[in-house]
């Protein structure tokens, strides 16, 4: 597998919703990007640690991570294979044995923030997912496949409710296309 590796930029909130929010990663070179829903409490999770709020050493993730480190000196990494309905699919990998553990997306991008884990992404995933980087942007595009069923739903609500019909249209498409099991290529 042919793979890039990510490097974590920032978090930011979604205008309009206070539940949903998006992790933004680069590739090294910081040509492209890529956002990565997340929700509220992820959001808060991330805002600790950049904000390096004192209680964030006696968190768990930061214990288990230190306690993991004492104990093992295998490395590991985070590696972003796929998109299942609305959701990247990452794997927490020990280098030595290869053996992968699934994790949630947004906190795989977490334990790599906190672990100093490499982030590695399918070089065909990252071609298709992501757009060019822009320092001074002051939005984000992300694609509709990487929003779950739930939050798509929420949104196709919310389009037909503002009478945004071509908006509505393109997310009622998506969700016939999951309901088909259709994956879009």
């Amino acid at each position: 597998m042919d793979r890039i590796r990510l490097v974590f930029k920032s978090v930011s909130e979604i205008m309009g919703t206070d539940e949903i929010g998006l992790l933004i990663l680069t590739d090294e070179q910081e040509l492209r990007q890529i956002a990565m829903p997340c929700d509220r409490t992820m959001l808060e999770q991330f805002s600790l640690r950049l904000n390096r709020a004192p209680v964030v050493g006696r968190l768990l993730p930061e214990v288990l991570w230190h306690v993991i480190s004492m104990r093992s000196d295998h490395a590991f990494e985070i590696v972003v294979t796929d998109i299942i309905e609305g959701q990247y699919r990452a794997l927490l990998v020990d280098v030595e044995t290869q053996e992968p553990v699934s994790l949630r997306m947004s906190d795989a991008v977490l334990l790599s923030y906190i672990a100093k884990l490499p982030i590695w992404i399918d070089a065909q995933l990252m071609e298709k997912q992501s757009v060019p980087y822009d320092r001074e942007a002051r939005g984000v595009a992300i694609p509709v496949n990487t929003i779950s069923t739930e939050m798509l739903q929420n949104a196709l609500d919310k389009a037909v409710e503002e009478e945004k019909y071509e908006l509505a249209s393109h997310l009622r498409d998506e969700l016939r296309r999951r309901k088909r099991g259709v994956k879009e290529e």
